[in-house]
This record gives C-alpha cells, sequence and structure tokens, in this order.
C-alpha cells in the first residue's frame, strides 16, 4: 500500500509539474517547457535509489549515524545566514549551492530531528516521558533549529510541519496531553509573535482573514488559487487545460499546483489525492503498531506524521484555511530537497514495514579480578580429583625428593 501510494503520487507528480510548468516557460521563452519536469524526474531518480537504499539498510545503522546527521544539518542551516553561501530567492535566503544544484538545508533538518526525538524516546521504552524529561533532549535542539528556520530563514511553514511533526511523536510516545498542551501554547504564541514582528507575515495574516479585500494586493495568490478551484468544478477542465496556471497563479508548479490539479482535474482530483495520503496514512498507522520494539513504532509514527502534517498544511493553505506558507505538497510539487527528503522517509518506512527492527544485544559483564571462571574452577577441580600429575608437567608440582 505504501509502494502503490507513493508511485501513483509521484506519477501523478510529474504529469502536473509539467502541466503546471510548461505554457508559462514556453511563453516566456525559456526552453521547450519540458525543463521542470526533466528537473523532477532526475531528482526523483535520485530519491528513489536513495529510498530503496534505506528500505534494505538496518535501522541500527540509522539510529548510530543519527547524531552526526543531525550536526550536519544544522551546520548546513547555519551555512545559509553566512554571506557568500546562502542563496537568496524572493527575499529568502534559505538555499545552498549555485545555478541549477541548489538544495534547501531545512528539508533535512525536518528528517534529522525526526530521527534524534525517536531515538531519545526509545532509549527508555518503559519510561513514560515527562516533559522535564524531553526539555534537554529534544525540545531545545528543536527550538534552535526553529529558530534558525524561521527566523533566520524566514521559513515559518517548515517550522510549523517541525513542530506539528514532533508534538504527534510525542503524543505516541506516551506524554501527558495536558503537559503538551503546555508546550503548545507557549509555541502558538511564538508562532504569533513572530508573525506580527515581519511585515510580510502580517500582510499573509491579514490576506488570510479577509483575501477578496485584497484581491490584487497581499491576498492575489490566494484569490488566484480559489478561483483556478472553483473553475474545476467536480470534474475540471481537462488536463493541461488550466488558465489561472498561466501568469495568474504565481508558483503554480510548486506551492500551489493543487490548485492547477483543481482546475484540470476538478475535486474528483483533489479527492482522488487527498485518498493517496490517506492510503500512506493508514499504512504508516498500521506499520507503526505492527513493529516491534519502541524505536520501530516511533520512527514509523514521525515519519508518517511527517507527511501527513506536510501535506495538511499545504492542501489547507491553498484552500484558504490556513495563511500562506510557502510549504510544498508532498511528492507532487517540484522541489528537488523535499522531494529527495520525503522519499527518504518513506524509504525508512517501508524498512519498518518490512519487519525492521533495532535489537538490543546483551553484553557481557567484565570479569572482576581475583574471581576464577566456574568452567575454569570445575576443570581444575576434575584434574585435581583424577589425581597427583606426574612429574615434569608444566604447571605440575614437583616431586618430593
Amino acid at each position: 500500500m505504501l509502494l502503490t501510494a507513493t508511485f501513483c503520487l509521484l506519477a501523478g507528480g510529474a504529469v502536473m509539474v509539467y502541466s503546471a510548468s510548461s505554457a508559462r516557460t514556453l511563453l516566456e521563452g525559456h526552453g521547450d517547457g519540458t525543463a521542470y519536469l526533466v528537473k523532477y524526474l532526475m531528482y526523483g531518480a535520485v530519491g528513489l535509489v536513495v529510498m530503496q537504499l534505506l528500505a534494505r539498510h538496518g535501522l541500527e545503522h540509522i539510529r548510530r549515524i543519527t547524531p552526526a546527521f543531525l550536526g550536519l544539518s544544522f551546520v548546513l542551516c547555519f551555512l545559509v545566514l553566512l554571506p557568500g553561501f546562502g542563496v537568496e530567492v524572493n527575499g529568502a535566503r534559505r538555499w545552498l549551492g549555485a545555478g541549477p544544484l541548489q538544495f534547501q538545508p531545512a528539508e533535512l533538518m525536518k528528517l534529522a530531528l525526526v530521527l534524534h526525538a525517536v531515538s531519545v524516546l526509545a532509549a527508555r521504552p518503559n519510561k513514560v516521558p515527562q516533559l522535564r524529561t524531553v526539555v534537554g533532549p529534544i525540545v531545545l535542539p528543536a527550538c534552535g533549529a526553529l529558530l534558525i528556520v524561521a527566523l533566520g530563514q524566514r521559513d515559518l511553514g517548515t517550522g510549523l510541519v517541525i513542530g506539528a511533526t514532533l508534538a504527534a511523536i510525542l503524543v505516541a510516545a506516551g506524554l501527558p496531553l495536558r503537559q503538551l498542551g503546555l508546550v503548545a501554547g507557549v509555541a502558538a504564541f511564538a508562532v504569533i509573535m513572530l508573525a506580527l514582528l515581519e511585515p510580510y507575515r502580517r500582510d499573509r495574516l491579514t490576506a488570510f482573514l479577509n483575501p477578496w479585500d485584497h484581491a490584487g494586493t497581499i491576498g492575489f495568490q490566494s484569490v488566484q488559487g480559489q478561483i483556478a478551484i472553483g473553475s474545476g468544478g467536480l470534474f475540471g477542465v481537462g488536463p493541461g487545460q488550466s488558465v489561472q496556471k498561466v501568469f495568474y497563479l504565481p508558483e503554480a508548479h510548486t506551492d500551489f499546483i493543487l490548485a492547477v490539479i483543481g482546475e484540470e482535474l476538478g475535486m474528483a482530483g483533489i479527492c482522488g489525492l487527498l485518498a493517496l495520503y490517506g492510503m500512506i496514512g493508514y499504512a504508516g498507522l498500521r506499520t507503526a503498531k505492527a513493529a516491534k520494539g519502541a524505536y520501530a513504532k516511533l520512527l514509523a509514527t514521525g515519519l508518517t506524521s511527517l507527511i501527513l502534517c506536510q501535506a495538511l498544511l499545504n492542501i489547507y493553505t491553498v484552500l484558504g484555511l490556513a495563511p500562506l506558507t510557502g510549504v510544498p505538497l508532498p511528492f507532487i510539487s517540484s522541489g528537488s530537497t523535499s522531494l529527495i527528503t520525503l522519499l527518504m522517509a518513506m524509504g525508512l518506512l517501508l524498512n519498518v514495514a518490512s519487519g525492521g527492527s533495532v535489537h538490543l544485544r546483551a553484553v557481557r559483564a567484565p570479569r572482576k579480578p581475583g574471581r576464577t571462571d566456574e568452567r575454569t574452577a570445575h576443570r581444575d577441580r576434575g584434574g585435581r580429583d583424577r589425581g597427583p600429575r606426574r612429574t615434569g608437567h608444566r604447571g605440575g608440582r614437583r616431586a618430593a625428593g
């Protein structure tokens, strides 16, 4: 079920990325219109290779390299903020690389924090986690990552995905809901403050509350997305026939690709997409329930939550149920780092579904000095019981003269 849903989403993503980007790139004179499709296929192929490797690799190796992966993610996210390293696009500095070879370290941070939280919680499987025990190892690294991503890189959407995913992991681990509610209240207050401090975030919040009053300015993208979905009706205007994707709808092939799906395939296409995400959610939670060991159970829960939280946030944004966040639609939107990272997460989820687990190994206690092994002692007693050894035997007693 996981493989079926993933391949269906990838196939649909390739079709819709080409449909959403080809007309505009042709009219702008940028090639033959297949640039974004080729890019999607290339990075999708890399992601599938990584997915297969992770699906066949032992989870104990993944758990062993988690600290190094988390440290690398922090270093890369910090490098984005340094002059000369980060690449600025549309007023936001979130990428590393040059030319077409760019990647977004914040996407790796999402997966690294999930692996780290699962490792910490699984280290004490028989203890119910309390807020005081998870603040240091889980909450503090997450807050550090959120400060870098939300404040430094101006990517509040990724921060919301990280927060929702970690909350789901803590609920699955048994953290009391009263304590989780306290953390959620503090996080909500911080999100509101971040939204009010930045002018462009205030504009997005204003546009969310009443986009049609600002249809020509800050609410333009939301209004065009709703027009696209409304124009599609029940079964859409047909594949490739969208009008909004041509110079009307910004980011049609990335953040707002769901609006193009709604216009070309109608509400039936959106429902089919939701059904595929529902398959991933159902199969992922069944995998978590049947997994062996606390680490595998929490890992399956965290990875499933990561995919679903990002999908729901994007869907809510396009439908006008949440402010604009800039989060891509999983497996569908054109985004190299997001696509590869989510395929990595799916590879780990397939690993757990195939029976992968982390086994505890018994460690032999070190011998205490001055004590003799029981088998050695038994052998020595047996040798003494058989009578005196012959003279000259190595280690025997000397004969009396």
